[in-house]
């Protein structure tokens, strides 16, 4: 029996009750006297001011909203929350950007705008590649807003993306992308705002927990408060956003990347933070398909780049620092080989080690491979992602073993649960979109004057949420500030399409799903 009318108003009552695109400026705006307060501490009392005036202003239209709402009760629905989510990373930094354009005054609004996508959508492009130039307030904001864009994505990842399988659920669901799961009856009447809510409550502490602990760890190694803060909210975001521009110009050294590096894990799978997405199979993060592949991957590249050194019959030095080199040259391309795999993007300060060790002249584009590949699913890591790839493998694999005997029966489903049956179709269709859209990404750069070098590694760090590729890949870092204002726009929708991912356009658009 349905209840009263009356008793279901009196349950939607407070904020809560407000559209989830409101809810997040609500909490942006708060977060902005964040580096109000601190540049009021450091008496920088403009930069102070502009982020102070604009989250006041951002109150101001969340509560007269919410008060010309009245009692209404917005009805909530997973389309409506793609919505939002698609909004936060499009529209929401065109208010973010605000304070920014203020505090730094000698630069456009359309670069301050690019930058916070950048920032929300975790890909860290560093459109103001002189650190110097930036306050150090803004510097804290442009770390804190990357972190808030990857708690956001920890969160939608379970409460908004899973129910719709998208996000690269559509491998391991059973109901159709941007249709949904054939879920019970009572769980589809469940109110989605408060799974949202209970999603909140429950990962909101260890991600900010996980960050406090690295944000400690790196103070401890010597890294400096406002460094060390930029850094862990980075690694946990992947976002690659430094205020010393990158690690390699930090003072942490060697001690700070092996605490960065073990926190990189956690891009790698869900199950390393949590098992609230698994719906078959096991929750065992020793037997997680995602989780080994990477393990396989970050142990097996760096080891191909070390030994090339003698593989390439290289000349041996006979200099006695060779076997410290040799060493740093490993640590180098590990610790950089899982910083581009989880589209983080930090290089080690024994990069260049690695390269000269290597013999390699042009290592950007095992970078650019690996930002291709991305992390885990339901992470804060972008590209194509490990789990879809590893479907792929299963189906490369099955597909050569019916060459040879074309009656087998495959029994890799027994071992293999996760994944269900057409996870490799949907997965190939995925990655097709994804070829497709770097192509036409890539184009439309080409078109609007970026060579071809640079319209590629452009694509492909914004596709990948990588910024810093842009930085490393190529033989010369790319200015991002003289690129044309078409080309910068461009780059705002390849950010938002890559952190979205296509499919969820494609479902947005989708009739079906909003007439259900």
């Amino acid at each position: 029996m349905a209840r009263p009318r009356h008793l279901q108003k009196s349950k939607d009552h407070g904020i809560l009750r407000l559209p989830l695109f409101l809810l997040i400026l609500g909490v942006a705006s708060l977060a902005m006297w964040v580096p109000a307060l601190h540049g009021l501490i450091l008496d920088d009392h403009k930069t102070s001011r502009s982020f102070f005036y604009a989250g006041i202003i951002g109150i101001m239209v969340v509560v007269l909203v919410g008060l010309s709402m009245g009692n209404r009760v917005p009805r909530y629905s997973m389309p409506g929350q793609l919505t939002s989510l698609l909004a936060s990373f499009a529209v929401l930094p065109a208010f973010l950007a605000v304070p920014v354009y203020e505090a730094i005054g000698n630069t456009t609004y359309l670069n301050a705008y690019v930058d916070m996508v950048g920032a929300i959508t975790t890909t860290g492009l560093d459109v103001f590649s002189d650190p110097g130039r930036l306050p150090p307030s803004v510097h804290l904001w442009r770390a804190l807003v990357g972190w808030l864009g990857g708690l956001l994505m920890w969160v939608a990842a379970s409460a908004i993306l899973a129910p719709l399988s998208l996000g690269g659920f559509e491998v391991t669901a059973k109901g159709e992308p941007g249709r949904g799961t054939a879920t019970p009856l009572h769980m589809q009447r469940a109110d989605p705002r408060r799974k949202l809510v209970v999603v909140t409550q429950t990962l909101a502490p260890l991600y900010a927990g996980l960050t406090l602990v690295l944000w400690i760890l790196l103070i401890v190694t010597g890294e400096g408060a406002l460094s060390a803060l930029s850094h862990a909210m980075s690694v946990m975001a992947t976002s690659g956003i430094s205020a010393v521009g990158g690690v390699e110009n930090g003072s942490s050294g060697l001690g700070g990347e092996m605490v960065m590096f073990l926190f990189m894990f956690f891009a790698l799978s869900r199950l390393t933070f949590s098992s609230d997405t698994v719906t078959s199979g096991h929750s065992r993060l020793d037997r997680d398909p995602e989780f080994r592949i990477g393990l396989l991957i970050v142990c097996g590249v760096p080891l191909l780049l070390f030994l090339r050194h003698w593989i390439a019959t290289f000349e041996v030095s006979t200099n006695t620092n060779e076997l410290e080199q040799a060493l740093r040259s490993l640590w180098g391309a590990t610790f950089t080989v899982l910083s581009f795999l989880s589209t983080t993007g930090f290089e080690s300060a024994d990069w260049e080690t690695a390269r000269q060790w290597s013999g390699l002249n042009t290592p950007g584009m095992i970078l650019l491979g690996l930002s291709v590949i991305g992390g885990g699913v339901a992470t804060t890591a972008g590209g194509v992602k490990l789990l879809r790839v590893y479907a792929l493998y299963l189906n490369g694999l099955r597909e050569m073993e019916r060459l040879v005997h074309p009656s087998s029966v495959s029994n890799e489903g027994r071992g293999n649960r996760r994944l269900q049956k057409g996870g490799a179709f949907v997965a190939w269709v995925f990655f097709m979109l994804f070829a497709v859209s770097l192509a036409v990404i890539s184009i439309a750069l080409a078109a609007v004057g970026a060579d071809f070098e640079q319209a590629m590694i452009l694509t492909i760090a914004t596709l990948s949420t990588t910024g810093p590729l842009t930085e490393i890949a190529g033989t010369a870092p790319i200015n991002l500030i003289e690129l044309t204002a078409a080309a910068k726009l461009i780059l705002c929708f390849a950010m938002v399409l890559g952190r979205l991912e296509t499919l969820a356009i494609i479902a947005l658009m989708t009739p079906n799903l909003w007439r259900s």
